[in-house]
């Protein structure tokens, strides 16, 4: 497998997209993105579990539902949500189908929606309806990265990777976030192209497993979104059958590069922490406790701080839910051991400051109750977070 960093969704033969300003965001930066399969593709996704849901939540499952085999095109908007607009924000998301359908010469149903960004606010869609026909004029196979940073928001930077398999197929992908990050289900907003042939069904069960070992992992601020949503197109451009597993293995790569990324770029971080926990009693029980520390405000805070302040860790971890023996709990932090056996080792705290002060942090906990194994990726809590957030809509 050969991976390509400057590459995005239209690595893939026979996909062309286009990101374009429409007049959304008041900066005038780019805020509509298109991609598009020159033939149907099987297609799949995962969403978000949010009660709260986009007019484009409710689109998207009944078009994969029904039109699995025969996806066209995906339209994203930045900078609007179109949640919590009621049946104006649904006949919104319907009218961008439409539209995109119109140019593209086939059905609404073909088309898939996403929107991103404030809740509550009516899409401009006269601004939106030209940015529509302005993406189809602009598509282009050099496009992915133009989409990339179309669909960003609050991230500093776009988020692409493409990989290319020993028999010739590729996977291009692009992903947006950098807060309102809690993934269940699904997050953000991620496109997967991939121009291998492989049924739509078996793309399903791919891309949920691959979602519960990527996107599902990590966690910037405990918040899941209204819009979240991961999408993968297969158009078979290749002419190559993709062997499930040798498929499943390369998504995965491509998903978990984004998913690292999206955390590496969280609002106000200065800090990517990866969250390793042993020993558990099932993977389950892991997960259950690298997904609560790795959303403990606390740990959080003092990771921002440099602070290997274990007890916060070793709290979080009994709040989990997950059944362990404190007794039996060691852990680490960025490789040097403060807690062996249930207790205190005498370690050089500021070694250990010192190794949390790094770029990438890694913590190790090891619960001694069997052979469960999960992986969380967080950020620190730092006080740009704070800044950003508390003037999103302003």
């Amino acid at each position: 497998m050969k991976v390509f960093e400057n590459e995005s969704v239209t690595f893939p033969k026979g996909f062309t997209a286009a990101g374009i300003a429409c007049g959304i965001k008041k900066s005038g930066a780019p805020d509509f993105a298109m991609v598009v399969s020159a033939q149907p593709a099987s297609a799949a996704g995962v969403f978000t579990q949010n009660l709260v849901r986009a007019a484009c939540i409710d689109w998207n499952q009944n078009a994969l539902h029904f039109n699995a085999h025969e996806i066209r095109a995906i339209a994203v908007n930045s900078g609007n949500a179109n949640a919590v607009t009621g049946a104006a924000g649904q006949r919104d998301n319907a009218a961008i189908a439409q539209e995109t359908a119109r140019l593209l010469q086939c059905n609404p149903e073909q088309i898939l929606v996403g929107s991103t960004g404030v809740i509550g606010v009516p899409l401009p869609m006269e601004g939106v309806t030209q940015g529509i026909k302005s993406s189809h004029a602009a598509l282009s196979p050099s496009g992915g990265r133009d989409a990339a940073h179309a669909i960003m928001t609050t991230d500093t930077k776009p988020k692409f990777v493409a990989v290319e398999s020993s028999r010739g197929w590729r996977i291009g992908g692009m992903a947006k976030g950098a807060g309102m990050i809690h993934p269940n289900m699904a997050t953000l907003i991620s496109v997967i192209c991939t121009d291998a042939k492989i049924d739509a069904r078996i793309l399903q069960t791919i891309t949920a497993s691959v979602a519960s070992k990527t996107f599902n992992c990590i966690s910037i601020d405990g918040d899941t979104s209204t819009n979240d949503m991961f999408v993968v197109l297969a158009n078979g451009a290749s002419g190559m059958e993709a062997d499930p597993a040798e498929f499943e293995t390369h998504l995965y790569e491509v998903a978990l590069t984004l998913a690292r990324r999206i955390v590496e770029d969280a609002e106000g971080a200065t800090r990517f922490v990866d969250i390793v926990v042993e020993g558990a009693k099932s993977d389950a029980d892991a997960f259950l406790v690298a997904r609560t520390i790795s959303t403990s405000m606390l740990v959080k805070t003092a990771l921002f701080g440099a602070d290997p302040n274990w007890g916060r860790v070793i709290a979080a971890a009994g709040r989990s839910g997950a059944q362990f023996d404190p007794k039996n709990v060691s852990l680490s932090f960025g490789g040097i051991e403060v807690l062996k056996g249930g207790e205190v080792v005498d370690f050089d705290e500021a070694a250990a400051h010192d190794r949390l002060q790094a770029r990438e942090v890694r913590i190790v906990l090891n619960l001694g109750a069997g052979k469960g194994h999960a992986q969380a990726f967080t950020s620190d809590l730092s006080h740009d977070y704070v800044k950003i957030n508390a003037s999103y809509r302003t």
